[in-house]
């Protein structure tokens, strides 16, 4: 990876990430090969403004979903997604509006 804005693709907003964020733990869609140094380094200076400190970082890879479309099989892109917990009493203000 050569910048860091490649590392993270995009936060996730579903049910799931919005329970995890009240325990301080935030949900992003990260590029597959991305490692967790990676993804930490890259959370900690894209939210610089929130002092961010990052304690832990899960991974899992999502494989692609096998689709039909009549007689033709084609795969859903595979995705990686990355659940990064904050240091206690720290908050991404970027997710307080979702």
């Amino acid at each position: 990876m050569k910048k860091l804005q490649d590392v993270i693709v995009r936060p996730l907003v579903t049910e799931r990430s919005t329970v995890l964020k009240e325990k301080g733990k935030y949900s992003f869609e990260v590029h597959p090969n991305a490692t967790k140094k990676e993804i930490k380094s890259a959370v900690e200076t894209i939210f610089k403004k929130e002092k961010v400190e990052v304690l832990k970082v899960n991974t899992a890879n999502i494989p692609g979903k096998i689709r039909r479309f009549g007689r033709h099989v084609s795969k859903a892109y595979r995705w990686k997604r990355a659940i990064v917990t904050l240091k206690p009493g720290q908050k991404i203000e970027f997710f307080e509006g979702a």
